[in-house]
């Protein structure tokens, strides 16, 4: 940064110089000096608007990553220039160290967050196995006793298959495959899910202008439908339902899409949690649904946000850096 600020000085020196020597030339009418030093005003100039608007660009860039959370960044210099190269690798360097802490805090939050869960759900199913076996034990094994006995055996089995399922889907979370990713068309993505869900009151809105994504186009398809299905479900009993699959290209680097839906919404006190492991606010859900797509669109490098308000729908963002 310090050899940036010491070509712009000098630029600013050269452009005072170049402008006195271009007023002193024409005092004393030596036409042609006097233009020689014009067009190396102007060059200088031009060069240091340009280093200007370029740096600009970049603020810009990184003002906007920040803004939607997007640690993916990367800097590059636009140019052959020693200044500009050192100041692209200082942002750069301080854009990775931002990046590690920002991922640190994220995956500490998170382990906290499952270790909660996780500790939550053994203890409900096995405080009751406990509470029923030790009752069981205490019962003499008679006739009359047998059917108080075959109910909590029942009981007993039917909570270790829910434990034993609850193991299964974490063990779907841990196993999910790395994406394979390759150039996938936009508009080809979502012709194709519009054909899965051809519901009147699903609307999927094709781009004016097709981009290429680099993803893997079953996990991304598998993310979409779970949006889908869950926003099918939050507009149950809505009378009139209303489901919009929309695509964005806020940049040359940033592609959205988003499902936005008009359902019960989501209580502000839960929408930090709904991507957590096994939280579900639903009677007989598993937990896993959106906490899969948070961690395809984290493989994927991108990220997905929610935006809700209760009685009016939520909006479910995927970005693609």
């Amino acid at each position: 940064m310090r050899r940036y600020s010491f070509i712009v000085t000098l630029h600013i020196l050269g452009i005072a110089l170049a402008g006195a020597s271009t007023l002193l030339l024409v005092h004393s009418r030596l036409w042609f000096s006097a233009l020689m030093a014009l067009l190396l005003l102007i060059a200088l100039g031009a060069n240091l608007y340009r280093m200007q608007m370029i740096q600009i660009r970049m603020m810009r860039h990184l003002a906007e990553s920040l803004r939607l959370d997007d640690t993916s960044l990367s800097f590059r210099s636009p140019y052959r220039n020693r200044a500009m190269e050192q100041m692209v690798d200082e942002l750069s360097e301080s854009m990775r160290a931002f990046r590690t802490r920002l991922v640190e805090r994220h995956e500490m939050d998170a382990w906290q967050k499952l270790i909660r869960v996780l500790t939550h759900e053994i203890m409900n199913s096995i405080t009751p196995i406990i509470s029923l076996s030790e009752t069981l034990s205490d019962r003499d094994v008679t006739e009359k006793n047998y059917n108080v006995m075959r109910q909590g055996l029942l009981t007993i089995h039917r909570r270790s298959k829910g434990l034993l399922e609850f193991v299964e889907n974490y063990r779907k979370l841990t196993r999910l495959p790395a994406p394979v990713r390759r150039p996938v068309s936009l508009t080809e993505l979502l012709q194709d899910l519009q054909k899965l869900f051809p519901e009147p009151y699903i609307r999927v809105e094709l781009p004016s202008a097709d981009c290429t994504l680099q993803i893997d186009r079953t996990q991304i398809e598998q993310v979409l439908i779970n949006l889908i299905k869950n926003a099918r479900e939050a507009c149950a009993h809505t009378p009139e339902p209303r489901i919009e699959i929309r695509s964005h290209q806020l940049s040359p680097w940033l592609n959205t899409i988003t499902v936005t839906d008009n359902g019960e919404g989501i209580l502000s006190d839960v929408q930090d949690k709904i991507f957590v492991p096994f939280f579900t606010t639903k009677s007989n859900g598993s937990g896993i649904g959106l906490s899969l797509c948070k961690q395809i669109m984290n493989r994927h490098g991108g990220n997905i946000t929610v935006q809700s308000t209760v009685g009016q729908g939520s909006c479910f963002t995927l970005q693609f850096g």
